[in-house]
């Protein structure tokens, strides 16, 4: 592998993909993809003029923090990492970056939702192994 994309959203099981990654793909560029997704808490607010653009400014600053720890955790591990956070759906985000960055494989973790959760949640893990044209490695 030479290229992995790990989808890291600074959750437990996006924590464990990047151990596995690191693992299984030492000599392999990583990048670290988080997807913001603009449904998932703009609603305070929404009305106000400026409102979105503080909204997102704020989101990036905080998942930018939270990316340069991890990219820190695998550069200690002699690994090439880049960091890039993208906005919109992420399920989408993921596939269309791997396509279009030559990705070998994505590497991710799964939240492990289950039953009416699911349904109503869908899972981003899910979709992307369905409609991914790279191979999907999920952790659990």
């Amino acid at each position: 592998m030479r290229n992995v994309l790990v989808p890291h959203d600074g959750s437990e099981p996006s924590e464990r993909a990047l151990a596995h990654a690191m693992e299984v793909a030492p000599d392999a560029r990583v990048t670290l993809l988080t997807v913001i997704d603009p449904s998932s808490g703009f609603g305070a607010g929404a009305g106000a003029p400026g409102a979105a653009e503080v909204w997102y400014r704020s989101e990036k600053d905080r998942v930018e923090s939270r990316l340069t720890d991890a990219k820190q955790t695998a550069q200690q591990r002699g690994m090439a990492v880049e960091t890039v956070v993208e906005m919109g759906r992420p399920a989408r985000t993921i596939i269309d970056h791997a396509h279009s960055h030559d990705v070998d494989r994505i590497i991710m973790g799964s939240h492990g939702r289950r039953g009416v959760s699911r349904l109503l949640l869908g899972s981003v893990a899910e979709t992307v192994v369905r409609c991914s044209s790279v191979p999907v490695t999920v952790v659990p």
